[in-house]
């Protein structure tokens, strides 16, 4: 049974901390869903890295309440208007003092499919 009002509810929760969640699904082919908590009123920025250390999308970079939030990454249509290649990527939450790094595995939907 799902109640439309969980995500509200889980919002104004206020975490005990920050955390960065691992995005799912990962791999991934064309979109996935980072979950992170933030614990105090603070500026939160999550941006997107190639392995090597290239930023190509900043996801998040505002001034965020307390509570639990999700952001969805599309592959194929970045902010950039360019497709990810397939392979490793990182993304990064930075808020306050705290600071977390996370791995994501892009491949391509041919690949995808023979692994389904």
């Amino acid at each position: 049974m799902s109640d439309p009002d969980l995500n509200n509810f889980e919002r104004k929760l206020v975490p005990p901390e920050f955390y960065l969640g691992q995005n799912y699904p990962n791999p991934f082919s064309e979109k996935t869903t980072i979950k992170y908590c933030v614990a105090y009123k603070t500026r939160v920025q999550i941006s997107v890295y190639k392995t090597e250390g290239e930023e190509i999308e900043k996801l998040v970079d505002e001034e965020k309440s307390p509570g639990t939030y999700e952001i969805e990454f599309s592959t194929c249509h970045s902010r950039e208007g360019k497709n990810l290649d397939q392979g490793y990527y990182f993304y990064r939450m930075a808020a306050g003092d705290y600071s977390s790094e996370k791995k994501w595995l892009c491949i391509n939907k041919l690949l995808r499919s023979k692994l389904c």
